[in-house]
């Protein structure tokens, strides 16, 4: 059988700056918790306003359960020296739904590839470290369509199970929007509808 995959790490709330240095130059990391990629460019545009004279804003990001969507950007570093490493510390911490930048200004020596990839890991590593990481789980939602006399039987499958109503219509016809966890959304929604007069769809 299958396992259904329906929870993940991710980032609470953006991580609070941290700094590395190395011959000079400094290293800023930050982490964020993000949940589409159209978010990835306001942060980075708003991170080059507030350091307009730095010199490399590198970037990973990631999305989805598996690895549904990445990116590692270099940002004119030398190819995967900055990047990457940064990317393989969100894999590292086992996160996802997460954007780590890291911003350099340049102090005027030349680490190398490797005392680049050394710095963009280390300013990934410090911000991940310095997050609040949290488990969340993947949920689907649904419609309940029924009238008020099924309302005992519904609110039992409710309680008994104890499922979230984000949102509920209470007259003749009565509608609930209802959380289940992914891995037990299906046998829930068979409850429902054994009780045959009551409408359940995926929203």
């Amino acid at each position: 059988m299958l396992q259904i995959i329906d929870e993940y790490k991710t980032l609470s709330e953006p991580s609070p700056e941290v700094i590395f240095k190395d011959k000079g130059s400094k290293f800023l990391g930050y982490a964020f918790p993000i949940t589409s990629e159209d978010e990835v460019n306001p942060i980075i545009l708003s991170l080059k306003e507030k350091h307009h004279k730095a010199r490399h804003w590198c970037y990973a990001w990631k999305l989805g359960l598996k690895n549904d969507a990445f990116r590692a950007n270099d940002d004119g570093e030398p190819k995967n020296s900055a990047g990457q490493p940064i990317y393989g510390q969100i894999l590292s911490f086992e996160l996802t739904n997460v954007l780590v930048v890291v911003v350099r200004y340049f102090g005027g020596t030349k680490l190398g590839v490797g005392g680049l990839i050394n710095a963009y890991k280390t300013a990934a590593k410090l911000a991940l470290e310095s997050s609040k990481i949290s488990i969340k789980t993947v949920d689907v939602r649904y419609s309940i369509l029924f009238d008020y006399v099924n309302m005992n039987k519904v609110m039992r499958i409710i309680k008994d199970n104890k499922i979230n109503i984000e949102s509920q219509l209470l007259e003749m016809n009565c509608e609930f929007i209802i959380s289940i966890r992914k891995k037990d959304a299906e046998k829930i929604k068979q409850f429902f509808l054994d009780l045959r007069s009551v409408k359940i769809e995926e929203i």
